[in-house]
């Protein structure tokens, strides 16, 4: 056991000091994705691990971030399913849907596990309403109507308005759009920690 948190720690350190300046490269991975097809498509996958992913041509929320950060060589799925495997009480997968064991072909496509795992190993950043605060390359949780959480990422662009504009998969397949502030905000995230310069 402790050999595998001394890994999953390693991993974490080596992932801070290769992702730690480049929050426009995840931008840029996650605005590639808007311009692909994907079918919303939330349905249980047996995966290969590390490194599995559901078809390319289908996704939820979560695949956006989880692709995005991919493309800078961030495998969430191992980092994700390494962490509730040795911190599962941490982790809401028994009091939200029941589950007794971690399960590495989900894990990492619940919004509530990103949120834990983003709040362990990045930054957990205060949040308002109005959209202050937030910039390029962070990480955004909301609650949609019917209770669904939902994530995105912080684009580098800003509305009329100001308001900076998100890349998210909310049902039709990603998009770069002015949705910040259209639903409650649950969550404000760096990851990794990104210290100020």
């Amino acid at each position: 056991m402790k050999v595998k948190g001394y890994m999953l720690f390693a991993s974490v350190l080596l992932l801070i000091s290769q992702v730690q300046a480049a929050p426009l490269e995840l931008v840029k991975a996650a605005k590639a994705r808007t311009q692909l097809d994907i079918r919303y498509d939330g349905s249980y996958q047996k995966l290969a691990y590390p490194g599995g992913d559901v078809p390319d041509n289908i996704g939820v929320c979560t695949d956006l971030v989880i692709r995005s950060y991919r493309t800078l060589g961030v495998d969430l799925q191992l980092l994700v399913h390494e962490d509730i495997r040795e911190h599962f009480t941490l982790y809401p997968s028994k009091r939200i849907w029941g589950l007794s064991k971690p399960d590495r072909n989900i894990d990492h496509r619940r919004v509530p596990n990103l949120q834990v795992f983003f709040s362990r190993y990045g930054q957990s950043l205060p949040f308002t309403q109005s959209g202050q605060g937030f910039v390029a390359g962070d990480i955004v949780t909301w609650m949609l109507p019917g209770n669904l959480p939902h994530i995105g990422i912080v684009s580098d662009k800003n509305a009329p308005d100001g308001t900076p504009l998100v890349l998210h998969n909310i049902g039709a397949g990603p998009v770069e759009d002015n949705s910040l502030l259209r639903y409650p905000i649950t969550g404000h995230y760096r990851y990794p920690a990104v210290t100020e310069q």
